[in-house]
């Protein structure tokens, strides 16, 4: 039977994924069509890394595994060194001539650089640097832990730069391990300061990550996304699918929010080389979104 329907060629497309995984060729293991990439998706979401995924290696290092794993975005974090034979690390304070060059090797390798953090900033000079810095870039959201005297300043420096700031959750006892109180604390503020819900860190804290999304409902810009281990302070990261955080049921609960930021894959377990766990995430994120059509 020779009739060619969207399903037939898009399971051939995700069964060529698995088999890439699983032994093809170094230079064809993620599929130029994974739903990965929201054009080809039902989900409304983009997927990026978190260079703190590659922090063995420098920022343009990270830049490209991200090609490599067929993604285009990336977020970058403070203290990086940059590589590609520039001097000095990824800041807010880098100067023009060293972003320029940077933006240059984004560009060529078509990677966007979507958000910086974790990042709280101590004084408001050093917060009104950090959002031009963000502009210059072309950064979409500043990921950090304010402190709450900040939230009025940072919530003025969103609406002037129209920029918007994901504010993360770090396990308990930090400030906004609980998502009762981020929410409480933006409430009245600008639109543009939402929740960077890092779900890897509610496992640790105790929290469910399903509820956890809930209550953030509409509140959402961007996420750490990762599956864990264990429940508890010795979580580490596994591939997706494989632990306790419910990555289908999080991803089926983002989608029923009609979530449209970005979904960031930190996986911090192997750094020296944990290519091989995302792409084999990024199959099982492919199945799972495909599943939600």
């Amino acid at each position: 039977m020779r009739t060619k329907s969207l399903a037939f060629i898009f399971s051939a497309l995700l069964a060529y994924s698995l088999v890439s995984c699983s032994g093809g060729s170094k230079t064809e293991e993620t599929s130029q069509t994974s739903v990965a990439d929201s054009s080809v998706s039902a989900v409304k979401w983009k997927v990026a890394t978190i260079a703190y995924t590659f922090r063995k290696f420098t920022f343009f290092e990270a830049v490209s595994k991200t090609k490599e794993l067929g993604l285009n975005y990336i977020g970058g974090y403070p203290g990086q060194a940059i590589g590609g034979g520039i001097d000095g690390n990824i800041t807010f304070d880098m100067d023009a001539e060293k972003q320029q060059k940077v933006l240059a090797y984004l560009k060529e390798q078509g990677v966007k650089l979507i958000d910086f953090g974790v990042i709280t900033p101590k004084t408001d000079a050093e917060w009104r640097q950090l959002f031009e810095f963000a502009k210059a870039m072309g950064i979409e959201n500043i990921v950090s832990e304010p402190r709450p005297d900040q939230l009025k300043l940072v919530s003025a420096l969103c609406d002037e730069f129209n920029i918007q700031v994901a504010i993360h959750n770090h396990p308990a006892p930090s400030h906004y391990w609980n998502p009762d109180t981020l929410k409480a604390a933006i409430s009245g503020l600008s639109p543009k300061i939402g929740a960077c819900a890092d779900v890897g860190h509610w496992v640790r804290s105790g929290l469910d990550p399903i509820e956890s999304l809930k209550k953030l409902d509409g509140h959402i810009k961007e996420l750490h996304f990762k599956d864990e281990s264990v429940k508890g302070k010795e979580a580490t990261e596994v591939v997706w699918g494989t632990g306790v955080a419910n990555v289908k049921g999080m991803l089926e609960e983002l989608h029923r929010q009609n979530f449209d930021g970005f979904l960031s894959i930190e996986y911090e377990s192997k750094p020296e080389d944990n290519i091989q766990e995302i792409k084999e995430s990024l199959v099982y994120y492919d199945k799972i979104v495909t599943d939600l059509k």
